[in-house]
């Protein structure tokens, strides 16, 4: 049974929507900056990519992910999907929880690559594809996490299926 009015669950489902496209783009963003890292022969475009992403991890990677997961938490609860009847809904959840625990331990990576391009250390020092790697999975995961949100396949899980309804008893005549 939903617990939110509609003009309630559609605000939220604005919200979750925002929030995880915004992320996917922000993702987005960070892929093109691990290739241009990955790929320029000018040392100060490396150091700048380097320098950038971690501000803008902490700035617009994590919020966005944080608000995706909170959202999409609220309008599970809120609404008759549940966060544990559909198979699709534990999924994104698994998926979103997966994303986040890594993005916030993968700052701190960020943070050392930071500090190498802020260093007088050579460019080559931060030519690894580790953040390419990274970033392609992160696209991977948030693009899997859409086509659940949009096809919902069938299957409940076995808590969906005991919270379904009864059909009620019928007197025998």
């Amino acid at each position: 049974m939903s617990t939110m009015s509609p003009p309630l669950r559609k605000l939220a489902l604005t919200a979750h929507v925002t929030s995880s496209v915004g992320w996917l783009g922000a993702v987005l963003v960070f892929l093109a900056l691990a290739i241009i890292g990955l790929t320029s022969s000018d040392s100060r475009t490396v150091r700048a990519v380097y320098l950038a992403m971690e501000p803008a991890a902490w700035y617009a990677l994590v919020p966005l992910a944080g608000a995706s997961l909170l959202t999409g938490v609220i309008q599970s609860l809120g609404t008759t999907w549940g966060l544990f009847r559909h198979y699709w809904v534990l999924f994104k959840l698994l998926i979103n929880v997966g994303a986040v625990v890594v993005l916030l331990m993968y700052t701190e990576t960020l943070r050392f690559l930071a500090g190498v391009a802020a260093s007088n250390a050579g460019p080559d020092m931060l030519r690894s594809p580790s953040v390419l790697i990274h970033t392609v999975l992160a696209v991977v995961l948030l693009l899997l996490a859409t086509v659940l949100a949009v096809y919902k396949p069938r299957g409940r899980t076995r808590h969906g299926v005991r919270t379904l309804p009864r059909p009620a008893e019928t007197p025998l005549v």
